[in-house]
């Protein structure tokens, strides 16, 4: 190209797009509210994995801002799902399971999406938003909430029955926790697949109108199905499992270790199943971050990018053989972070802030920056900020709960401290990790007569969350 040819077709470029990009900026933004499930931060190459491919998530926080330090409100599918989406924490909206409905307990709250929806946006769902049982209820509307959405749609997959070569590496589990993989052929099967067209297609239809698109993907969620060359990409011989101290659990309250029966001592894995678990996690999550990809591929052909705001995020963490926990439902960091990135026209690309964030700053987040006013107080704090400058000030702690039978935990994580404490029976149980020193939490400092100050502080902190 001659410098004579730059220069008229640079000059062209910016001359013709001037009507265009000021006839976006008079629309309100879109959104792309991205949910993955059962997804862990440490598990993505932008997060610092140094095998896992996700090249899709990673080019998105190139063009935004990445949440190194963001953390769920309860670790668990339905609980945590419900605060983010209605901004309210777990003690309000009651949702303390995956079993209720939000709206038994809170009948005429305005959720994030139906905020878009009684604003002039047209608000769509596919695939697994609010909580969805996987794999069982794949491809069904229970617990969708009706009343958040313009179009609710739930797209199908044939899960572990898909065809392949599987295997349930915990048979004594049954599935939605059993580790079960498959590595298909098909990968049209998907609830994903199906979800990842679905959003395309409602990204041609409204391209002219205001949407706020939920995209719920269920991958990497128990069992880990995903097309054959996604597996390929992860040979055994290079996945290496976690390596905890022999000693680890000592120092771990035993109710932790009773509430968390299925999920410790590996599930009863060897360690070559540790590595096929392994496998098929991080196969399931190059497939869907292989939708992802597809998904924001068309928001680009479509020139819709630069008026669309662009979230992503897990509904909790998920343990990989930590203290030999697998899956969610501790109170640990690696159950409790999340990843987070957000993508907004005209905020910082590229950015990463370690501020502590919730994911019921979501709620707060998304209306400011499309101007949507509020319909209720939330307890969530605008991340809106950050946006504009990775280092500015946010909030000081970070909270998670989580409830078993009768078992009661909340956790605090503030700047240097993850303090957790259990209620069962009238006894009371506390563990105390110093990420300064001890990033991974494997020692427990309760009771240990120089931690007592910070104890004291942060039992103090508990009731905030």
């Amino acid at each position: 190209m001659t410098r004579r040819h730059f220069l008229t077709t640079t000059a062209a470029a910016v001359a013709a797009p001037a009507i265009h990009v000021s006839a976006q900026k008079r629309r309100p933004p879109n959104v792309l509210f991205i949910v993955s499930d059962d997804l862990s931060p440490t598990a993505l190459g932008c997060y610092g994995h140094k095998l896992v491919q996700s090249p899709n998530v990673d080019r998105l926080a190139r063009q935004g801002t990445r949440f190194d330090r963001a953390y769920c409100q309860y670790a668990l599918c339905a609980p945590s799902r419900a605060s983010f989406l209605t901004g309210l924490r777990p003690d309000t909206n009651r949702v303390l399971s995956n079993g209720p409905d939000f709206r038994d307990f809170i009948p005429d709250t305005v959720t994030l999406p139906q905020l878009f929806k009684n604003n002039g946006y047209t608000a769509i769902r596919e695939g697994k938003m609010y909580h969805m049982g996987v794999p069982g209820t794949v491809g069904t509307n229970r617990w969708q909430d009706p009343k958040s959405w313009s179009h609710d749609g739930s797209p199908q997959g044939k899960e572990q029955n898909s065809k392949g070569e599987g295997k349930n590496l915990t048979p004594h589990i049954g599935q939605g926790v059993a580790m079960h993989y498959v590595s298909t052929p098909d990968p049209s099967e998907q609830a994903d697949f199906d979800a990842a067209n679905r959003a395309i297609a409602h990204l041609e239809k409204h391209r002219d109108d205001p949407f706020f698109l939920g995209l719920g993907f269920v991958r990497p969620h128990v069992p880990f199905v995903a097309p054959s060359r996604f597996f390929d990409l992860y040979p055994l011989s290079k996945i290496q499992p976690f390596v905890n101290p022999p000693d680890d659990l000592n120092d771990i309250p035993a109710l932790v270790l009773k509430t968390l029966v299925n999920n410790v001592n590996n599930m009863r894995m060897n360690e070559d199943q540790v590595r096929e678990a392994l496998r098929g996690y991080f196969a399931a999550i190059s497939f869907m971050d292989d939708q992802l990809g597809r998904v924001l591929q068309a928001l680009d052909r479509l020139g819709l990018r630069e008026n669309t705001i662009v979230t992503f995020q897990s509904d909790h963490g998920w343990h990989l053989g930590e203290h030999t926990f697998w899956q969610k439902r501790s109170l640990m960091e690696q159950s409790a972070k999340v990843p987070l990135i957000i993508s907004a026209p005209g905020k910082k690309r590229g950015q990463t802030t370690r501020s502590l964030t919730e994911l019921v700053d979501l709620y707060p987040t998304l209306a400011e920056l499309a101007g949507v006013p509020l319909a209720h107080s939330v307890h969530g704090k605008s991340l809106v900020p950050l946006l504009n400058n990775a280092k500015a000030a946010h909030k000081t702690e970070a909270h998670t709960q989580l409830n078993a039978g009768p078992t009661l935990g909340r956790a605090v994580r503030t700047d240097r401290y993850r303090f957790i404490q259990w209620k069962s029976n009238g006894e009371t149980f506390e563990e105390l990790y110093d990420h300064a020193k001890d990033p991974q939490e494997f020692t427990n400092l309760a009771a240990k007569p120089e931690a007592k100050a910070e104890l004291e502080r942060h039992r103090a902190l508990l009731p905030k969350g």
